[in-house]
């Protein structure tokens, strides 16, 4: 017999995986009438180089380290019953969250021709390394729109609600589509880069009605001084250096793989994208819908049912994506086909990027809701010192794989380090459980550095 909590993250996971789907699908659509309307060409690579920077300030910013840090704190206030103090904290999260969004697009925007020199288009020529430095400039408007909107999916999912945060990135997606359908035709790569912003304000719209039923107030608050907020920001640290650790990670395999063949780009963003679509399905959705449970049990104290819930998401986790490996690693070639539809050359690279990322599916997959688990007590280092680790294992990886295995090499670089950093952080749990439980009912955890006196109740 299934308990409560667990029924409610089946529930949960399959609103939010449904989302995911249809998410993908669209995300799909987009990609392939793109490299339809557009083909292999360096003006796409310069599109999807574009995109690394816009996307690392908003992963940084509202992304998985503002969750990582506001779901469990948010949660704590849900749990007294003081939604006025949720709201409140959410409102000071939001404001703080749109000056440095607007503060940092401005000055990446201001910055961009240099940086794209520097690291995502260093191989591109002149001519090209400018439409990267002025599509990365609009992209940019659709971040700050977008950062709003990902605290907003935060508050909703605290809240155990979820359909309306798996409709938000479809409305993202379809406004991407607009603008290849519609635009791309004539403006080339310009008409999904104004899609996105299209796209960015309806990801946050289509949110409201949310709001509006959980009776948010907003309020022109700052809160600086407030030690909730202050929390969250201590919270996000670490969890940023992480974050931004991998991205690292990934302009490096970026900036490696703009000195190889034209395509190559497009052709590990696509790569990625493919390997994703079952990780996003089962794991992330999976991950997604217990984080808020996984948060409520670590802020009660309750750490039998915090290790109950681990154990069954993750067993079930892995149980869905070896069969999910295994056939795309078999089917790689056909599944590329199917989504893409183009020449063989462009595919080749594809399905090799693919393969290479595929090999780590199961890692990337156990990755995020063991990642949760440490997010949802509060511990937020951990997980930093272990992916900074593992990012070095990735970079090193990448050298030495991309001059034989080019494209396929640097992704399965990527399933290299994931696969170090999974391991680690599971026997650090392991480890730290089986302390907690050999001790006395009072044990004594350290989150931040800072030791506190915490009550361990098992009610299994």
């Amino acid at each position: 017999m299934l308990s409560k909590s667990t029924r409610r993250i089946l529930i949960s996971a399959l609103i939010v995986g449904a989302g995911f789907l249809v998410s993908k699908v669209t995300g799909f659509l987009d990609d392939r009438i793109l490299v339809q309307t557009i083909g292999r060409s360096p003006e796409l690579d310069a599109y999807y180089a574009a995109y690394n920077l816009p996307d690392l300030l908003f992963t940084l910013i509202a992304g998985g380290a503002l969750a990582a840090a506001f779901i469990p704190v948010f949660t704590r206030f849900l749990t007294r019953e003081d939604r006025v103090g949720a709201w409140k904290l959410a409102s000071a999260v939001v404001n703080t969250v749109f000056l440095v969004a607007l503060s940092g697009s401005a000055l990446l925007a201001i910055l961009a021709p240099w940086l794209v020199a520097q690291t995502v288009a260093q191989g591109f020529t002149s001519e090209y390394q400018q439409l990267t430095a002025n599509l990365m400039r609009m992209l940019l408007m659709g971040t700050v729109i977008f950062s709003i909107g990902g605290v907003v999916m935060s508050a909703l999912q605290a809240n155990q609600h979820f359909f309306l945060p798996a409709l938000a990135p479809i409305m993202y997606n379809l406004g991407i589509l607009g603008g290849v359908i519609f635009l791309a035709p004539r403006l080339g790569v310009w008409g999904p880069t104004i899609g996105v912003v299209i796209g960015a304000l309806l990801f946050l719209f289509i949110q409201v009605p949310g709001l509006i039923k959980y009776r948010a107030k907003w309020t022109r608050w700052l809160g600086w001084r407030d030690a909730n907020l202050r929390r969250v920001v201590r919270l996000m640290i670490p969890r940023v250096i992480q974050l931004g650790t991998i991205q690292l990670a990934s302009l490096v395999a970026v900036s490696l793989a703009s000195s190889l063949p034209v395509g190559s780009i497009t052709a590990l963003s696509n790569g990625w994208k493919v390997m994703q679509v079952p990780e996003t399905l089962i794991a992330t959705a999976i991950a997604t819908a217990a984080f808020p449970t996984l948060s409520e049990f670590a802020s009660r104290g309750q750490t039998a049912q915090l290790r109950s819930t681990l154990r069954i998401t993750l067993a079930t986790i892995i149980a869905l994506t070896i069969p999910a490996t295994i056939g795309l690693l078999l089917l790689s070639q056909q599944v590329v086909a199917v989504l893409y539809d183009a020449s063989p050359e462009v595919m080749l690279p594809i399905t090799w990027a693919v393969q290479g990322y595929t090999l780590g599916l199961v890692a990337q997959s156990a990755l995020e809701v063991t990642a949760r688990t440490f997010y949802a007590q509060q511990d937020t280092w951990t997980p930093l010192y272990v992916a900074i680790g593992a990012m070095g294992v990735a970079i090193t990886a990448s050298f030495l794989l991309r001059p034989t295995l080019g494209v396929g090499g640097l992704a399965l670089a990527n399933a290299i380090g994931v696969t170090v950093e999974v391991i680690t952080l599971l026997f650090i749990l392991l480890r730290r459980w089986h302390v907690q439980s050999s001790a006395e009912p009072i044990a004594s955890t350290s989150i931040s550095g800072i030791t506190e006196e915490v009550a361990i109740v098992d009610r299994d």
